[in-house]
């Protein structure tokens, strides 16, 4: 983050809702986007679902999306902009700036808890 903000002020709903962080954390890893039908698969949404998601970073322009055709059969690729890129790596920043709060605000008991339960899941 360039700016100085508070941690809590950073945290865009556009990406802050669980499905939109799933599409973009799938679009930073596909540098040649991925069909609807990828996106749909790796997210686990619905086409409605999807549809109603990408409008609202598409209004935002964190995507963007290219509709063509590929032997006769329509294609849609959605791909992660620039702009939505940035935007997105400043708000990760910002849920890990969260997190390291909440983490340092537990009490000491509630910490070593956390960190055994982790152990336990991992194991």
């Amino acid at each position: 983050m360039t700016k100085k903000v508070n941690a809590f002020q950073a945290l865009e709903k556009i990406f802050h809702e669980p499905s939109r962080l799933a599409i973009m954390s799938a679009l930073c890893m596909a540098t040649d986007g991925l069909t609807f039908s990828e996106l749909k698969a790796e997210c686990d949404l619905t086409d409605g679902n999807l549809n109603r998601h990408l409008k609202v970073l598409k209004e935002n322009e964190a995507v963007r999306v290219k509709k063509e055709f590929v032997d006769d059969k329509p294609r849609t690729t959605v791909f992660i902009t620039r702009q939505g890129l940035n935007r997105f790596n400043d708000y990760l920043e910002a849920l890990a700036d969260v997190m390291k709060q909440a983490r340092k605000a537990l009490p000491k008991e509630k910490t070593n808890t956390l960190s055994t339960l982790g152990k336990k899941a991992t194991t």
